[in-house]
């Protein structure tokens, strides 16, 4: 398996006719997309808000969001629609969009940093080795009768043991597996993805013994649920537990964005360019691993979000990190409030857990992109 490695500036310049609104500069670019993908986004808000055992208009859940975050809509808040919307709604999809873009932003980041289109928290280990993290820290550190009961459960003194377990494990894995894709100082793309796969079966059969050796059933069938991937009962308390990790890394990451395009162009290449190679991956690998890590201690293993959401992106707005991050970053919180929407509706009253949604969607939608576009994409 092969991927090209373009110039940012170079690729947008053969392919100008490609990429949406390349004829304009960074900036007007960047508010133009990142505008566009926040329309998707409060949409699928409004639709994700509007589903669900009591069926609500969606101009009533738009009404009742703006009036919640401060835009006068003459809505009452004593109203039942406010309330729904409001308490039992909005916090789980906030979550949502919180993962989605922690994932998509992750994503992106390692895609260019492995300078390889298909790497994937989920694909290259570092979900695996997060999930490991977490199920070692709940199986061997705490016995629950509820898993995710966070106010007066038994992790309720001891909860900084989950991220940090997550972090710890997602470090770990994204670190072995880019020391194996080494090959004299490069990143070899097939040896990354075979370490990732091996590394994923290793973790996968670790997590599965400690869940055999668990003798409490329904924290087993918690934890089964939660590796899918699922945002069932997730509130204010998850949001919170994980949002400072995501966004202060979001923004960091958002800070190296020049430097993540001259290592698109080649590791020598950008060290000619005055970027310090070596002290930038490790930057870019413990951000990403930090996301992934607290996106995954809160959600679970959700995949795909991570590959298709900025695959989908680049094919449209080009390979700029300038802008594909920032723009990553919105479309996975959409994507995920989408996904999780339709998680709940299919087969209700049930809810699926929502990493089952985003693989049925993003597999086959991600299969159909690389036959489409099988002779005409350059990778980066």
């Amino acid at each position: 398996m092969s991927s090209t490695a373009l110039s940012p500036v170079k690729g947008l310049a053969r392919r100008n006719s490609t990429f949406l609104l390349s004829g304009l500069g960074v900036l007007p670019r960047l508010v133009v997309v990142c505008s566009v993908l926040a329309v998707l986004l409060f949409a699928a808000m409004v639709f994700a808000a509007s589903t669900g055992p009591t069926t609500i208009p969606a101009a009533d859940v738009a009404n009742a969001i703006l009036q919640y975050i401060g835009i006068d809509r003459g809505v009452d808040v004593h109203a039942p629609v406010y309330r729904i919307v409001t308490v039992v709604r909005l916090p789980g999809l906030m979550v949502a969009a919180l993962v989605g873009a922690a994932f998509a932003c992750a994503g992106a980041t390692m895609q260019g940093l492995f300078r390889n289109p298909l790497a994937d928290p989920g694909i290259i280990g570092v979900s695996a080795g997060a999930s490991l993290g977490v199920v070692l820290v709940i199986t061997q550190f705490a016995a629950l009768d509820n898993l995710w009961l966070l106010n007066n459960g038994p992790l309720s003194n001891a909860l900084w043991r989950i991220p940090a377990g997550a972090f710890i494990g997602a470090v770990i894995s994204s670190t072995l597996v880019y020391v194996l894709s080494l090959q004299r100082g490069r990143v070899n793309i097939a040896a990354l993805l075979l370490a990732g796969i091996a590394l994923n079966s290793v973790l996968g059969a670790f997590t599965s013994a400690l869940l055999l050796r668990t003798s409490n059933y329904d924290a087993v069938h918690a934890i089964l649920s939660w590796l899918v991937g699922s945002l069932e009962g997730r509130g204010w308390d998850y949001f919170h537990l994980a949002k400072w990790p995501i966004i202060v890394s979001i923004g960091l990451l958002l800070l190296y964005t020049r430097d993540l395009n001259l290592l698109v162009i080649g590791e020598e290449n950008a060290q000619s360019l005055g970027v310090n190679v070596a002290q930038i991956r490790l930057v870019l690998l413990v951000l990403s691993s930090l996301i992934t890590a607290s996106a995954v201690s809160i959600a679970g293993a959700i995949g795909f979000v991570g590959l298709i959401v900025p695959h989908i992106l680049r094919l449209v707005i080009g390979p700029d990190n300038r802008i594909l991050l920032p723009a990553s970053v919105i479309g996975g919180a959409a994507f995920l409030v989408f996904a999780d929407a339709v998680a709940r509706s299919v087969i209700a009253p049930e809810q699926l857990p929502v990493g089952i949604v985003t693989a049925l969607i993003g597999g086959p939608f991600f299969l159909f992109l690389l036959w489409r576009n099988r002779r005409s994409i350059a990778a980066f």
